[in-house]
């Protein structure tokens, strides 16, 4: 049994919303990870077995690592498919966003989103969630969405719904949200919900073997450069920084995906408590950080990149160059020393 986090009213108007609808769309975060794609493809299999008409669009191209889960080809991308997918918004009856605290994390399906007529609901577990959703079920305290999901199957008595391919879906999306198992992931509840993923017939360890072990061979020697030739240490602020260009990119011909985790490779070394990594990706700098122990990369990402997230791992984004976003960082490299263990003071 685990332990009930999510309003009694939450759950009764979502439960209103969903029986309202009938043809519902489902969208999340630009670039979207495992628990965007997992929560989302784990939903439309749950409603799509109750008889709900579902699609699933992202903002842009899923990552290709995740294209083994059960209904990722039937994913429309609306960089590719604006039309339709403009289409599809204008159609719906619902809009389910999962995994976002702000519709700007929709990019440039942003407008299309705020115009669809359809009542819009938000489950998530970012902080400070935006107010564009008709109803928000914010949880931060939970380590995925994914795990918020399973526990609003549960409360809307769909958990017998919850087959194989959406449990795989659920599992991936807590599996990567806490680096396997390996930050924000104390909370025995956790491994409740993975106990009865497995009842459901999932495979845990063909799961990891797929997202974890399973890579191309220009990923290998694109992360095997990026930490080779691209890592850079600052032992005196206990920091670590990895930067590739456009050029780096197009060399090695890169696939959205094939830079998952290259971010918290630097944490192995015993004296790096943080580490940055910036991605040229064209019309902006992609940013990503995480942490050890106390010290919060979400403070940098929200002060300085445009972005936010968790104490321990935390995104965002730099409109400038590659150059300048590397500037910036190393500029605030003595401010960040204030907050590193034993050192922590607040923000004025």
């Amino acid at each position: 049994m685990i332990s009930r986090v999510v309003k009694e009213t939450d759950i009764k108007d979502l439960r209103r919303y969903l029986e309202r609808s009938k043809n519902i769309v489902i969208t999340c975060h630009v670039s979207p990870d495992g628990d965007a794609i997992g929560s989302s493809l784990a939903f439309m299999h749950v409603l799509t077995s109750i008889g709900k008409t579902v699609n699933v669009i992202t903002p842009d191209l899923p990552p290709r690592n995740l294209s083994f889960l059960p209904g990722a080809r039937s994913i429309l991308p609306f960089t590719r498919y604006a039309e339709t997918g403009t289409g599809l918004f204008n159609k719906a009856d619902l809009i389910i966003c999962l995994d976002f605290n702000d519709i700007k994390r929709v990019d440039k399906m942003a407008d299309t989103l705020s115009a669809s007529p359809a009542p819009k609901v938000l489950i998530d577990h970012h902080l400070n969630p935006g107010d564009f959703a008709d109803l928000t079920i914010s949880h931060p305290e939970m380590s995925s969405t994914c795990i918020l999901l399973f526990r609003i199957l549960c409360r809307l008595e769909l958990y017998g719904k919850i087959n194989r391919k959406a449990a795989e879906c659920i599992y991936t999306g807590m599996m990567t949200d806490t680096g396997n198992f390996t930050y924000n992931s104390n909370d025995p509840d956790l491994y409740v919900v993975i106990s009865e993923l497995i009842k459901k017939g999932i495979n845990k360890d063909r799961l990891y073997q797929s997202i974890c072990n399973t890579y191309s061979a220009n990923r290998i020697r694109l992360n095997g450069y990026a930490v080779y030739q691209k890592m850079q240490l600052f032992p005196e602020h206990q920091a670590a920084m990895i930067t590739l260009t456009k050029d780096d990119l197009k060399e090695f011909d890169y696939e959205k995906g094939d830079t998952e985790s290259l971010v918290n490779v630097p944490l192995s070394i015993p004296d790096i408590t943080y580490s940055i990594f910036f991605r040229d990706d064209g019309d902006y700098i992609k940013v990503s950080a995480r942490s050890k122990g106390e010290f919060a990369v979400n403070r940098i990402c929200e002060k300085y990149f445009n972005g936010g997230g968790h104490k321990n791992a935390a995104g965002g984004e730099f409109s400038g160059t590659l150059e300048e976003a590397v500037s910036l960082f190393l500029s605030i490299l003595d401010e960040n020393d204030n907050y590193l263990p034993g050192k922590q003071i607040k923000d004025k």
